[in-house]
C-alpha cells in the first residue's frame, strides 16, 4: 500500500503562510502529525479502506456541482475519450460500500446515490443565508466528518477549504470522493485525519472557522471555544452548531451517563449561556441563527448507515424526550466574530 499523497495540501499551505505564517508553523509539524494520525499499529482497519480507494478508477475529469443537496461528480472521463464502463461504475458501488457507515451528506458519485443517515444538506440550507460571504475566505471545519459542509463551502465561494477530524474513516470516506471528481477542475478542498489540538496554538489563519456537532463532546467546552478563537484571523467568524436545551443564562444539562445512547456527551448549555460562555471568550457580535429540533427525517438509519440512530434514541412514548428521559436533541447555529 503506497498511501496518502499530501504533497498538495503541503504546497497549499506553503504558499498560503506566506501572508499566514502560522500555517508555516504547522507545516512543519504536520508530517509527523499525520504519520502518528494513520499509523497503522493503531488503526490497522485503515489498510483495508485505503485499498479500496487505490481500486477506485483514475478520473481525469467529472462534472462536478457543490451548490444542490447531494455534493456531486457525474460523467467521470478517464481520459480526453474514455468514459467509465457499466461494470465500472458497478465496481466504484461496491467499493464506496465498503467504506460504510456513511454518516454526513448525501453525495451523488459517478452514479451511485450515498443516502446517508444525516441529511447534512439541512442543516446547510439553514446555515447558509446567515454566513458572510465566503468569496476568497480560507476557511476550516472542525470536526467535520467525511467533509460534506467543507464542499458546500466550497460551492459557496470558499477559495480554499480545509475538514479536520481525527477518524481515518471519514478520511477515506473524504479520499474516495474528491478521487471521484477527477484532478483537472477540482475545487481547492482538503481533509486532514486530526483533531483541534493538532493545530497551533495562535496559529489566526483561517477568515471563518465552523464548528459544528463538536462542542457537546468536549470535556472542557470553554478550552474548545479559545481553540477555535486561536485559529481564527482578526475579524474572523465563528459557526458554532451545538445540542443546547431551553432556559436562561443559568441552565445547562450535563447527563449523568449517556445522552440520546451517547456516552460522550457534556455539556448541553441554553443559548443564553451559550452566548454568555462566548462573550466571556473575547467574542462579539454574537447571534443565535437557527434552532431546530431534530427530526427523523434529518437523521435515520439508511442503506449506507444500518445502525440505529434517532428513532432509536427517543422514549417511544414521548418522542419530546430522549430514552433516557433528557430533552430531545434541539440544535442551535450561533455565529460570532472574533
Amino acid at each position: 500500500m503506497q498511501g496518502p499523497d499530501f504533497s498538495e495540501i503541503y504546497q497549499q499551505l506553503a504558499l498560503l503562510g506566506g501572508e499566514r505564517p502560522g500555517l508555516h508553523t504547522w507545516l512543519a509539524k504536520l508530517p509527523k502529525q499525520l504519520a502518528e494520525a494513520l499509523d497503522v499499529k493503531r488503526f490497522p482497519e485503515f489498510v483495508g479502506w485505503w485499498k479500496r480507494i487505490e481500486k477506485l478508477p483514475e478520473v481525469f475529469s467529472a462534472e462536478i456541482s457543490l451548490t444542490s443537496a447531494a455534493v456531486t461528480a457525474e460523467k467521470a472521463r478517464l481520459s480526453e475519450n474514455a468514459t467509465l464502463s457499466t461494470s465500472q461504475q458497478r465496481m466504484i458501488t461496491g467499493l464506496l460500500q465498503d467504506l460504510k457507515p456513511w454518516r454526513k451528506g448525501p453525495y451523488q458519485l459517478q452514479g451511485t446515490y450515498i443516502n446517508t443517515e444525516w441529511r447534512s444538506d439541512f442543516k446547510w440550507d439553514r446555515l447558509a443565508p446567515h454566513l458572510s460571504d465566503l468569496r476568497g475566505r480560507k476557511v476550516l471545519d472542525v470536526g467535520g466528518g467525511s467533509g460534506y459542509h467543507a464542499w458546500r463551502l466550497a460551492g459557496a465561494g470558499a477559495e480554499f477549504t480545509l475538514c479536520i477530524d481525527p477518524s481515518p474513516r471519514y478520511f477515506a470516506q473524504f479520499e474516495a470522493v474528491r478521487k471521484l471528481m477527477g484532478n483537472k477542475e477540482r475545487p481547492a478542498v482538503f481533509h486532514l485525519p486530526l483533531g483541534i489540538e493538532a493545530v497551533p496554538e495562535k496559529i489566526e489563519a483561517f477568515d471563518t472557522v465552523l464548528s459544528m456537532g463538536v462542542l457537546y463532546h468536549r470535556r472542557s467546552p470553554i478550552d474548545h471555544l479559545y481553540e477555535l478563537k486561536d485559529c481564527l484571523r482578526s475579524g474572523g467568524e465563528l459557526v458554532l452548531e451545538t445540542l443546547v436545551i431551553e432556559g436562561d443564562e443559568t441552565n445547562c444539562l450535563m447527563p449523568e451517563d449517556r445522552y440520546a445512547a451517547m456516552s460522550n456527551v457534556w455539556f448541553l448549555p441554553s443559548v443564553a449561556q451559550l452566548e454568555l460562555w462566548l462573550r466571556r471568550c473575547g467574542f462579539k457580535n454574537i447571534r443565535c441563527v437557527d434552532l431546530n429540533l431534530t427530526s427523523t427525517k434529518e437523521q435515520r438509519a439508511t442503506e449506507w448507515m444500518t445502525f440505529q440512530s434517532l428513532a432509536d434514541f427517543l422514549d417511544p412514548q414521548n418522542p419530546q424526550l430522549t430514552r433516557e428521559g433528557y430533552p430531545a436533541p434541539l440544535r442551535a447555529i450561533l455565529i460570532a466574530e472574533k
